[in-house]
């Protein structure tokens, strides 16, 4: 099987040197190329033509959003996948990003073994079975959730995504609100959105639909090493989301 052709851009040479070391060594990565300036990702995506692309969002010259549109507009005959790494976490830069092309976000610091994992998966490369690795003991809750919504295809942009965030972290922090969930989950989800339960209800079932629809469920269940979700068994609203807290719960009492 021929290499993942891996591009790097990061104005972090430390950040640069480590992941390049780290993704030659593995047997289905190769990086063939490495830029610190912002201005240069275009042509050198141009003249590498890499399958994916990790990405910084704060570069000299120009920064990863700027970047992101120009390789949106440009004409590549097959433009690669990006992954943004980054140390900004604000949910309006990770929708942004998304917004703009991007097909995942992780945070700095990052574990190099998910990373691999992640470029893998982009890429397409599941000829053989891929063990996608579960997020660092150190990611936040909110990570996670934003992480898994994403690998799911859940789009970001759509309300949906943004309120099955907000029951889930309500639910973590009183799991017995999965019990209340007409009566007090959709209304203070509501409130916070300043929209109505029923329009909260409708959005959430659509943004499952969404990812039953798109076909990465199976990418998911390899990242937690069991079937977690079934394609032929699509969950309630509140099915889903008592099942992703209690995923994330294990995982921050593991």
């Amino acid at each position: 099987m021929d290499k993942i052709r891996v591009m790097l851009a990061d104005d972090n040479r430390s950040v640069l040197q480590a992941l390049s070391e780290y993704l030659n060594r593995q047997p289905d990565t190769e990086v063939v190329a490495a830029v610190t300036d912002g201005v240069d990702v275009v042509t050198t995506v141009a003249s590498c033509a890499p399958d994916v692309l990790i990405l910084d969002i704060i570069m000299p010259r120009q920064d990863g959003f700027l970047t992101l549109e120009k390789l949106g507009a440009a004409d590549f005959p097959v433009k690669p996948k990006v992954l943004v790494l980054s140390g900004l976490s604000r949910d309006d830069f990770i929708l942004r990003a998304v917004k703009l092309g991007a097909s995942y976000y992780m945070v700095k610091p990052f574990d190099p073994a998910l990373m691999h994992a992640r470029i893998v998966e982009l890429a397409g490369a599941h000829e053989s079975p891929v063990a996608l690795l579960p997020e660092g003991p150190d990611e936040s809750a909110d990570e996670q959730i934003t992480n898994l919504f994403l690998t799911l295809g859940i789009p970001a942009h759509i309300k949906g995504y943004q309120y099955l965030r907000e029951a889930v972290r309500m639910v973590l922090e009183d799991h017995d609100l999965i019990n209340r969930i007409t009566k007090e989950l959709y209304p203070g989800i509501a409130r916070r959105f300043d929209t109505s339960s029923s329009k909260v209800e409708r959005a959430m079932r659509h943004a499952i639909e969404v990812a039953w629809q798109r076909g990465r469920l199976d990418t998911v269940n390899q990242m937690y090493g069991y079937k977690v979700f079934k394609r032929e068994q699509k969950p309630t609203n509140g099915e889903f989301i008592a099942l992703v807290a209690d995923k994330i719960a294990m995982r921050k009492t593991a």
